[in-house]
């Protein structure tokens, strides 16, 4: 990342945080008040598309606004984007969607300071530090460090300074700024939406649960050569920094990876699907952030590549009270069992009773679409070239169009992202397999 823009610092504390989105704000509002007086005498096509590029405007605003001040409200714009299917308008999550984009680095000069502060000056002095990030984030970013003593290769993850301060206030803003676009639904509570968001950003900056996950996956998954954890150096780890192995690996979407046989590819695959079906229905504890940056391919010269697992600051628990009737429909999915999914679903409050007809069907619809890759007769499923992503969209968007809006139970938002990834993970693979045992396996068919 030597050659990338950096940041010298970021605006951490939440007055000046504060002062960057009321002129983020005050921008748009005159932008809303100009569009307005310009779309009024227009015909509701002209209108529509209007309002597109207002908001696609609005969204590259936006973006490098936050892009510049990292932290919560760029993270949870990511998360929300992934939630904003089921309530948002297909371009204000667009908007959120473009936070998703690479943030530059922060400067050397504004990262050692945190490094000095979690590490005592012996321990730093055992280290020898690259100035230069190896990866950046919304909320922290990766230095690779040699052990002097051992030549032992780590990489030291590091918060940006006063993120973790800024939490409500950034949830704040960015609820207020989409209420002012008026994309928010109306009449529904996004409330438990956003506090589940919330969660997950307070677990996502507590450095030292992570590193307890980090070990616990390395305890689960001991024995298994299909994965490597890193080790986690407890001597050079504090509240804001993370001391893990160095794992030396190539990102999924490399060219060599995609230069692999289709067996070894799909062997990856299977590898990678086995996993997060292991998390879900055996151990009820899910990594949720399922992005490329966060796993890494070893190859091997014997053919036995194996997956590097980064990153277990968004692992949540699922209780069994989710889980049961959540398993229980799936199943039903499967087997084609309309009635059972009808049951489970009302329990878990995706369908009301009160649903119509032509609601209840979309929905069937979309979730026996989502089962498609798990079908025996799906036969080697080509999981880059299906198009059930954009199918499933479709009947998502016939959801938001023709009924009032409902908001889908919490445990959902980042179930539903890590669902998302793993088909994104398979398709980067260009992976044809069918997953059809790998499943009937964990709903004990």
């Amino acid at each position: 990342m030597a050659d990338e823009k950096r940041l010298d610092k970021i605006k951490s504390g939440v007055f000046s945080r504060g002062l960057a989105l009321a002129k983020l704000t005050l921008n748009t509002s005159a932008h809303l008040a100009g569009h307005g007086a310009a779309t009024l005498l227009s015909n509701s096509d002209v209108k529509s598309e209007k309002w597109k590029a207002f908001l696609k405007g609005r969204a590259l605003e936006f973006s490098s606004e936050l892009g510049e001040l990292k932290g919560s409200l760029m993270k949870a714009g990511q998360m929300l984007s992934m939630y904003g299917e089921h309530f948002l308008p297909p371009e204000a999550n667009e908007l959120l969607k473009s936070l998703q984009s690479q943030s530059p680095p922060l400067a050397w000069s504004a990262i050692e300071p945190v490094i000095k502060a979690n590490l005592s000056p012996e321990k730093v002095a055992l280290l020898e530090i690259d100035k230069e990030a190896i990866g950046s984030a919304s909320l922290g970013q990766v230095h690779r460090a040699t052990i002097k003593a051992t030549g032992e290769q780590i990489v030291l993850k590091v918060q940006y300074p006063g993120v973790d301060r800024a939490i409500d206030s950034d949830l704040k803003a960015i609820k207020s700024f989409l209420s002012l676009l008026k994309v928010l639904p109306r009449g529904v509570s996004t409330d438990h939406i956003f506090a589940e968001v919330r969660e997950m950003l307070v677990q996502e900056m507590n450095y030292e649960l992570e590193a307890k996950e980090t070990k616990l996956y390395g305890e689960r998954l001991k024995g298994d050569s299909r994965y490597i954890v890193p080790k986690v150096y407890d001597e050079f780890c504090g509240p804001r920094v993370i001391a893990t192995s160095f794992e030396k690996g190539l990102a999924p979407d490399d060219k060599l990876v995609s230069s692999l046989s289709q067996e070894r590819r799909n062997r990856l695959a299977e590898s990678f699907l086995d996993l997060y079906l292991t998390e879900l229905f055996d151990w009820g504890i899910v990594q949720t952030d399922p992005h490329l940056g966060n796993y890494r391919v070893r190859l091997s010269p014997t053919g036995e590549d194996q997956l590097i697992l980064l990153d277990f600051g968004a692992v949540r628990a699922y209780p069994d009270d989710f889980l049961i009737p959540y398993r229980r429909m799936v199943r039903a999915a499967l087997i084609n069992d309309p009635e059972q999914l009808r049951a489970e679903a009302l329990n878990l409050k995706f369908l009301d009773k009160t649903d119509s007809t032509a609601l209840v069907s979309l929905f069937e619809q979309f979730c026996f679409g989502m089962v498609e890759p798990f079908q025996e007769k799906a036969g080697d499923y080509d999981w880059k070239k299906s198009d059930l992503p954009q199918r499933l969209t479709k009947i998502a968007l016939q959801i938001l169009q023709k009924f009032p809006l409902r908001t889908p139970p919490r445990e959902i938002l980042f179930l539903d992202r890590k669902t998302g990834g793993v088909f994104i993970f398979l398709s980067v693979l260009g992976a044809k397999m069918n997953g059809a045992k790998l499943l009937a396996k964990k709903l004990r068919l």
